[in-house]
């Protein structure tokens, strides 16, 4: 099962109107078919890290990831997702030596992280989404906008009725670097259902 933590979790849903790695203790290896991730394998003692609500090895480090970021490096953050069938997590960053050091030694026995490259962060990502929700009248009469989201691998995902007519209009509001970050694609109308 794999779970997507920070920006990625939690989509803005428009429905309607609104409706490198160091330290001791861990392997680490760049795959050499991609060039931009770095794996760590960690193996030191699970209780180096703080006990954490679920207490599972896996948890621990995303909790201390988490800390790290919000500490000293949301600068390079972009966002994080869990594989706990896998008790791995892959993390996409800016490319920073220090943050990677960080992160590894924090990788404890049994866990692995996945450090992938990006060229953005969580922040910028987010103020992307909140630009194309705020400009949501904008788009009134050329499409639906119907989800706005960022996305931890580094881009902003942006759900409409017609992406092939969404795509460029969205690419061209926002200039070159952010259309880079926009990912134009289909989603169906949400509707509300009652439940029991």
């Amino acid at each position: 099962m794999r779970n997507r933590v920070g920006a990625g979790v939690a989509a803005v849903l428009v429905l309607g109107a609104v409706a490198a790695c160091g330290g001791e203790g861990l392997r680490v290896s760049t795959a050499p078919e991609t060039g931009d991730l770095t794996v760590c394998v960690g193996d030191r003692p699970v209780d180096s890290l703080p006990d954490r609500d679920d207490g599972t090895p896996l948890m621990r480090v995303v909790v201390h990831v988490d800390e790290l970021v919000e500490k000293r490096y949301a600068a390079v953050y972009t966002g994080l997702s869990v594989d706990e069938d896998g008790s791995a997590a892959d993390i996409w960053r800016i490319p920073s030596e220090a943050f990677d050091t960080a992160v590894c030694e924090a990788a404890v026995k049994g866990v692995t992280l996945r450090l992938h490259d990006t060229d953005v962060n969580e922040g910028r990502l987010i103020n992307l989404s909140d630009r194309i929700v705020d400009d949501m009248k904008r788009w009134e009469g050329s499409f639906d906008l119907r989800e706005v989201g960022p996305d931890e691998r580094g881009f902003v995902v942006v759900g409409v009725d017609d992406p092939d007519k969404a795509e460029p209009i969205l690419k061209k509001a926002y200039g070159e670097w952010d259309a880079r970050h926009i990912r134009v694609e289909y989603v169906d109308q949400a509707e509300l259902t009652d439940t029991v």
